[in-house]
């Protein structure tokens, strides 16, 4: 199809963005995608295109804004059950850790879905799934780690192998068997960390093929905190992912610094995410890589804590900055990347084009596909929003509702 009569065509062209680049939107006024076999052919102005096609089927955008449909790359999109009952006890005073300790946070939708049936987890997965969707998410990273066990872990990673066989939501799945420590190992965290390097690790491997068909292996993740797994834990995990040739990505500085950003960047990761309690020299070890910094404003939104990551030091330093949601049950049910974006400009005190930049080519880096999906670009895969408002910059200006009145996936149009 040839989409014409966009207000603003925000194209994000050119590849990830550093620094102070960031926020390069390459906009096109009232412009034009020519969309076949759902791969973006051309852009160019709504004249220039109409005249070299003029006899293509057209989907007139009506006077309103189009751009890349947003990439989440942090999201714990499969659970069970929900955690309402300790966001009270949060506002009673109960800190995250505090809760942790007692027996809540991750440890009780561990249970949750360990005891759900593969259809009920199926079920509740999706329906956030089309929530994602709906509110012009076409791409997200998706993790296990509410199963803490092998079976627990890799019947999460089958549901969104499902889900992404389905779409039209597109997941790039991540397991994160170390997401805490499990349970039945509570004061034994050596023994589960050398159980998920040397056990857990070479079974998905196996795994995956049988299950996965050609999809590349899955990236794996560990959460880097106080009360999780500390420095050393978490390196002996990542190298022995890496040995098997798992792509990498890491939880970081939420609560602590730990150094574990300065790992990231030493190992390669595809992202260091969270970054709160994040020190200058860690954000200087990632600005000389590839790694990307990505913050998760809805985190400490949702525990009403002062902190957001340091974006303006991150983005001063030339390093990758990207946003994501965090959807998980415990502090950010959260499927909309819209409101991430608003949460960004108003904490993180990043402009609307910085934002959406964050939220579309360099969260596509995030998850190691941007040349695949996050801009609109001859060669890459057909996946836009058009929006209900003529001007991005309400993407940030207005919170709380959902401005995309049609999503594209692969050049389907939905809605």
């Amino acid at each position: 199809m040839l989409i014409v009569n966009s207000s603003q065509l925000l194209t994000l062209a050119g590849g990830p963005q550093h620094g102070a680049d960031l926020g390069r939107l390459g906009i096109i006024n009232r412009g034009a995608v020519l969309i076949r076999s759902g791969e973006i052919l051309e852009t160019g102005t709504s004249d220039e295109l109409l005249r070299k096609y003029p006899d293509e089927e057209r989907l007139d955008a009506g006077g309103l804004a189009v751009l890349p449909g947003f990439v989440d790359p942090h999201t714990h999109l499969v659970w069970a059950g929900d955690r309402a009952a300790e966001f009270e006890m949060r506002l009673q005073g109960k800190t995250y850790m505090e809760i942790m300790a007692a027996g809540g946070g991750i440890a009780s939708t561990v249970k949750a879905t360990r005891e759900a049936s593969p259809d009920e987890l199926y079920r509740q997965t999706k329906t956030r799934a089309e929530a994602l969707f709906h509110h012009g998410t076409t791409t997200a990273e998706a993790k296990s780690g509410y199963g803490l066990e092998i079976n627990a872990e890799l019947a999460q990673l089958e549901v969104l192998l499902r889900l992404d066989d389905e779409g039209p939501l597109e997941l790039a799945p991540t397991f994160l068997g170390a997401h805490a420590i499990a349970p039945e190992y509570k004061g034994r965290e050596d023994e589960y960390t050398e159980l998920v390097a040397a056990e857990m690790l070479p079974k998905l491997k196996d795994w995956w093929p049988q299950h996965a068909g050609s999809r590349p292996l899955p990236f794996v993740d560990v959460f880097c905190e106080d009360g999780a797994f500390n420095l050393a834990q978490t390196r002996r995990i990542l190298t022995a992912a890496k040995e098997l040739g798992f792509p990498l990505k890491l939880h970081v500085d939420e609560f602590a610094n730990l150094g574990g950003a300065t790992l990231a960047a030493e190992l390669g990761a595809a992202s260091a995410d969270h970054l709160v309690k994040t020190s200058s020299a860690d954000i200087r070890a990632l600005a000389t890589t590839d790694t990307v910094a990505v913050s998760l404003p809805c985190t400490p939104f949702g525990l009403a804590q002062p902190e957001y990551s340091p974006a303006k030091e991150i983005i001063a330093a030339n390093g990758l900055l990207a946003i994501a949601s965090d959807i998980n049950p415990g502090t950010a049910w959260c499927e909309s990347t819209q409101f991430v974006i608003a949460l960004a400009c108003r904490y993180l005190k990043l402009t609307p084009a910085q934002a959406v930049a964050a939220a579309t080519i360099n969260a596509a880096a995030a998850i190691r596909r941007a040349d695949r999906v996050g801009s609109i670009e001859p060669g890459k895969q057909a996946d836009l929003i058009i929006l209900s408002v003529p001007d991005y910059r309400h993407l940030a200006y207005r919170f709380g509702g959902n401005l995309v009145k049609s999503v594209i996936k692969k050049g389907v149009l939905y809605r």
